[in-house]
């Protein structure tokens, strides 16, 4: 059974996974290591491979700011072990910011994204690629030998214009503005996006 919006928004799922991903989170505020499920005790869905990103936000004067993201682009392991891993690293592990403390759990808003497979974007240059971005729809991967950059798809909610969104997703992976080379390559991919039915704010800052 491929992912699904209807699917993944299912009531019994969608608590399922933000179950995984909050209890992972919580073993490592204890033991210092996130908590994978047993095969035995996750629904058929979630055992399937899968790619996602669990991304981490703090309420700040009604606003919900960055706290941690990381994830997967390649589905190459069963989704629920996925989410577990990522949401550990997206407390703990995010190297922009410090682990998440006991305190800060008690208000954290957790995203689940789960990815399709990155495509390859055939563009021969920086004005190629701003013409062919899909705003509010792609999420797109910059890479250039071993340096590689993401923005998910909501990203676009802040960042409406194209090349804004390349400008910001360059500077992330250390590219100076409007770069490009032969070497570098970019590929879109869309996501699934899931909110924690916790989370009471609306706003999104990348800052």
């Amino acid at each position: 059974m491929a992912f699904t919006k209807e699917i993944l928004n299912q009531a019994q799922i969608k608590e399922e996974i933000f179950r995984i991903a909050r209890n992972s989170i919580e073993s490592g505020l204890t033991f210092q290591r996130p908590l994978i499920p047993n095969e035995n005790q996750v629904s058929e869905l979630l055992k399937e491979k899968g790619a996602s990103f669990v991304t981490l936000k703090i309420p700040y004067h009604g606003k919900k700011v960055l706290r941690g993201c990381i994830g997967s682009l390649e589905a190459r392991f069963p989704l629920y072990a996925d989410i577990a891993e990522n949401a550990f690293n997206a407390a703990f592990r995010d190297p922009r910011f410090p682990a998440l403390t006991k305190d800060e759990y008690l208000d954290i808003i957790i995203s689940v994204s789960v990815l399709t497979q990155p495509k390859p974007m055939i563009v021969k240059n920086y004005d190629d690629l701003i013409k062919a971005l899909r705003p509010m729809q792609d999420g797109l991967v910059l890479k250039e030998g071993v340096r590689k950059a993401t923005f998910l798809p909501a990203v676009w909610k802040e960042l409406k214009d194209p090349e804004l969104f390349v400008e910001a997703l360059l500077k992330k992976g250390g590219w100076p503005p409007h770069y490009w080379s032969n070497a570098m390559q970019a590929f879109r991919y869309e996501a699934i996006e899931l909110e924690d039915s916790d989370s009471r704010l609306n706003d999104v800052s990348l800052n």
